[in-house]
């Protein structure tokens, strides 16, 4: 057997890879590609220079880390979804991030219709439209959830070429969000929407719930979180063994919403940060699974892409700003609910502290945790419905 077929070889260099991309998106240059692209990219060029095996000659791993690890990544995630906490976030919150999740299927699909990206040789085009779907919901937790049901995350030069184009398209979006509250301020003044939960918190006490400070995860937490993860995976399996209707990643994200209500899950720590290092090596698997040739030489799907994902953010934004509107909503919490949406929990919090609103910071992050719980399921949805 070639070395590089070697399993713990080819761990060893996928996870210096994660280690290399999580020091360059923290560099100037690199920070508006992001962990995720970089991943996708350098473990794509290593596997072309057949430094680790690509494709063609694809080791056994590559499929069990496909199997196992993407969908333990996605459980561990989702145990950071505390539906509970939604109470911080508000109603005018929670109705324009719902409205802004319409938003998103009513533009997925009229872009669909728009642009028939199944006619212009983007494959499984349906499977795509229930991914865009999940990730403008609530984050790319959705997007790789629906990959990994319909197999796109197998086509290593498509699942990256959607990436790229959401990283490119949902950036520029992000960075709208923190630009248009002060425009649209100055054209129809709102009065300032504080939460009432959150209304007598300092700024400090506001930023202590976002940031969720904890102290170190021990080895209790692990084996918990651990023990638990396995289980699931082999419930959902026998689950969709007897019921071949149901998917098993639809299992894996119930039980894990389960769990996440549950105190005694809610005192681990450490779920986020396990879940994070498994998505980066499913992300770096799928980089290895990408033919940069292909890459290159498939200009017209690549621009479908690009006027795909724009139309879908622009109805999106054109729909909950005019919502926002009608309605006569603080333009900052609709910002920051359409931020939730596109980017997902991470980002909102940063637009809100941008806009000088720590106060809508925990509302973000909360709004844009219900869309990891709801996204995956309303994608699916609608990549069955165009199928």
């Amino acid at each position: 057997m070639p070395f590089i077929q070697q399993p713990v070889y080819v761990l060893a260099v996928l996870f210096l890879v994660i280690l290399l991309a999580e020091w360059l998106a923290g560099k100037k240059y690199f920070r508006q590609v992001g962990v995720v692209i970089i991943t996708i990219l350098v473990t794509a060029v290593l596997a072309n220079l057949g430094i680790i095996p690509s494709s063609h000659n694809a080791t056994p791993l590559y499929e069990g880390i496909f199997v196992y690890i993407a969908p333990l990544a996605i459980f561990f995630l989702l145990l950071e979804v505390k539906l509970s906490d939604l109470r911080f976030a508000g109603l005018p919150m929670v109705v324009m991030f719902l409205a802004g999740t319409l938003a998103t299927v009513a533009a997925v699909l009229f872009s669909y219709w728009l642009w028939s990206p199944q006619n212009h040789q983007v494959g499984q085009a349906y499977a795509i439209a229930g991914m865009y779907t999940g990730t403008y919901i609530g984050g790319s937790i959705n997007l790789n959830a629906i990959a990994l049901h319909y197999q796109v995350n197998k086509d290593g030069t498509l699942f990256a070429a959607v990436n790229a184009v959401d990283t490119l398209v949902g950036t520029l979006w992000i960075l709208a969000t923190i630009l248009l509250p002060p425009v649209l301020r100055t054209w129809m003044p709102r009065k300032k929407n504080v939460p009432p939960g959150l209304t007598n918190m300092s700024d400090e006490e506001l930023r202590a719930m976002t940031l969720k400070l904890h102290a170190d995860m021990n080895l209790v937490d692990i084996g918990v979180l651990l023990a638990l993860g396995f289980a699931t995976l082999f419930i959902a399996s026998e689950i969709s063994s007897l019921f071949p209707a149901i998917p098993s990643i639809i299992v894996v994200t119930t039980l894990a919403l389960i769990f996440a209500q549950m105190p005694f899950i809610q005192k681990r720590k450490g779920a986020k940060l396990i879940g994070m290092t498994l998505v980066l090596l499913f992300l770096a698997v799928v980089g290895a699974y990408c033919d940069l040739r292909a890459v290159a030489g498939s200009g017209s799907s690549a621009v479908i892409l690009v006027l795909w994902v724009v139309s879908i953010i622009l109805i999106h934004g054109l729909i909950i700003f005019t919502v926002g509107g009608v309605f006569k909503q603080d333009w900052d919490l609709v910002s920051v609910a359409s931020n939730a949406n596109i980017g997902g929990s991470t980002s909102a919090p940063v637009c809100a502290a941008a806009l000088g609103r720590p106060d809508l910071q925990l509302p973000g992050l909360l709004a844009g945790s219900l869309g990891n719980a709801i996204g995956t399921y309303i994608g699916l949805l609608v990549a069955e419905f165009l199928k």
